[in-house]
């Protein structure tokens, strides 16, 4: 790690650690419904902010827009520039998000990680049964996009996790991989990836709309691809 690298992972993001358990995902997995098991593993408290990518952008310019090559940064990426607040940075790629997580000592969070956090509510580590709460975060889907992003620092749920839900989308390592299909008759089809409900094909608990709405989006990006409403948390092996 370089000399940059090293001060921005020492800049004192704050991670919080979620242990072991077990995750009855919404994908499918060719069939096999027995629950995932989730490793240790720390996950920053909140989005990294456009500060912060500000500041790591100073550090790694080859990441600036109209400097990163357009295979890593298409049409898009940071667009609107950058100013230095506490909202969520957006308009990333997968890539520019992966080398800010390695930059921090860290990396982009599994789906099954991310999902296991964000299936959590203030007291429950599954509160995904919960009509009312699942409701709470569909309302988010209601806010016009062209309003400007708050500031991330939300309620904490159980974990200590914040903005999982009501802030932006977020990238994960594996985003290119959330469709799992049984039926070989579409497996390794590229046109699928065309289409943003793809996702919906390959989810078990389909009342599960909020779950259902991510993975579409994130079905639909290519790595280099980025949005206003899509940002990104980084994660890490618990410290031994």
């Amino acid at each position: 790690m370089g000399l940059a690298a090293t001060l921005l992972s020492l800049a004192g993001a704050a991670y919080v650690a979620l242990p072991a358990g077990t995750l009855n995902s919404v994908l499918a997995r060719d069939g096999d419904r027995e629950p995932t098991r989730i490793t240790a593993f720390e996950l920053r408290e909140t989005p990294v902010t456009r500060g912060e990518f500000r500041r790591f952008l100073a550090a790694h310019a080859e990441w600036r827009p109209g400097v990163a090559p357009a295979v890593f940064a298409s049409t898009g990426y940071l667009q609107h520039g950058l100013e230095d607040t506490d909202a969520p940075v957006t308009e990333v790629s997968w890539f520019a998000a992966q080398a800010y997580c390695e930059a921090e000592g860290g990396r982009l969070p599994t789906w099954y990680e991310w999902e296991y956090a964000a299936a959590a509510d203030a007291t429950r580590t599954d509160a995904r049964g919960d009509s009312a709460w699942l409701a709470r975060i569909l309302g988010w889907y209601a806010r016009p996009a062209t309003q400007a992003l708050p500031t991330v620092g939300g309620e904490a749920n159980v974990y200590g996790v914040r903005d999982l839900h009501g802030l932006v989308w977020e990238w994960v390592d594996d985003f290119n991989a959330l469709l799992v299909n049984a039926d070989s008759r579409s497996a390794g089809d590229p046109d699928r990836l065309r289409f943003c409900g793809a996702g919906a094909i390959d989810l078990q608990d389909r009342q599960n709309y909020a779950v259902l709405m991510r993975v579409a989006l994130l079905s639909s990006l290519g790595a280099a691809d980025s949005t206003g409403s899509l940002g990104f948390r980084c994660a890490r092996e618990v410290k031994r």
